[in-house]
């Protein structure tokens, strides 16, 4: 019999317990500080002055930030069903066909990847601004920056992401099941519907929430593309820091980071539903 991986012993077992509290502490001592300072009832952000809820109240009696919000979530579920959509069309694309321009999609479609938000934000402000002077000059219309701007830019760097999840999965995936299908005369509709999707289904899930997260969080690129009454909850939360740091915007930045854990809670809950039924 082989003998398993060897445990640390002594003064190794104590270091790398050390390293590991240590790097826990580094990652969740800030996020507990601000959780406990937005129910502080004094207006210093980093004094304690009691317990108290009202920061959140006024977060929510804030028509600014109410707006903001679901500005942001109408962006990020759009862009989500959009860039889910895409994504998939694209890695199923690169990993089932072969054509002669393939690697020059493929770099393209990791572009937004690679370079820097900034540059990229700046790509998209360049974009709508010259498309808008000269189509509302030969069309007489009326198109300015906002709400749709916003959503076609998340999708524009959500469809890189989506597609790098799909296409691990289908990656991993073997074939056996979609020729077994076609050899029964399954149409390419059909093997994708019922042997293919099923399959790949937890990466688009992991895609998706991927995506949506991602939405709700970007301020460098919704920055630069939004308009006058389209603002969403992260770019609207650094204006009112650079005003000054209030414990209203702690409140705001917990429920932020709520939201974010539900959707990585919901994504492991769905792969690990995903897997009892594979293995049941």
């Amino acid at each position: 019999m082989s003998a398993g991986p060897a445990r640390p012993r002594g003064t190794t077992r104590v270091a790398l317990t050390a390293n590991a509290v240590l790097v826990y502490v580094f990652f969740f001592a800030p996020i507990a500080i601000l959780a406990v300072f937005s129910f502080s009832d004094d207006r210093l952000v980093g004094r304690w002055g009691g317990f108290t809820t009202s920061w959140y109240g006024d977060f929510w009696a804030d028509e600014l930030l109410k707006d903001s919000m679901w500005m942001s979530v109408r962006v990020a579920v759009l862009s989500t069903f959009v860039s889910v959509i895409l994504g998939t069309m694209a890695a199923l694309a690169l990993e089932r066909f072969r054509w002669k321009t393939q690697r020059f999609f493929d770099a393209v479609l990791y572009l937004p990847i690679i370079i820097p938000d900034v540059t990229m934000a700046v790509m998209m402000l360049l974009f709508f601004t010259w498309g808008f002077d000269i189509t509302n000059d030969v069309f007489g219309t009326e198109f300015s920056k906002g709400f749709g701007t916003i959503t076609l830019s998340h999708i524009a760097f959500n469809i890189s992401f989506v597609s790098i999840v799909v296409r691990a999965r289908l990656a991993g995936m073997s074939l056996e099941l979609e020729e077994a299908a076609r050899d029964l005369y399954a149409t390419r509709w059909k093997t994708f519907r019922h042997v293919t999707l099923p399959q790949i289904t937890p990466g688009i899930a992991g895609g998706a929430l991927l995506a949506l997260t991602l939405s709700l969080d970007d301020v460098v690129i919704t920055q630069f593309v939004s308009g006058p009454g389209a603002t969403t909850l992260p770019v609207r939360v650094f204006s009112m820091i650079r005003k000054g740091i209030t414990p209203v915007i702690n409140a705001v930045s917990v429920v932020m980071l709520v939201a974010s854990l539900v959707l990585v809670a919901l994504s492991l809950l769905i792969q690990r539903l995903r897997g009892g039924s594979i293995t049941g």
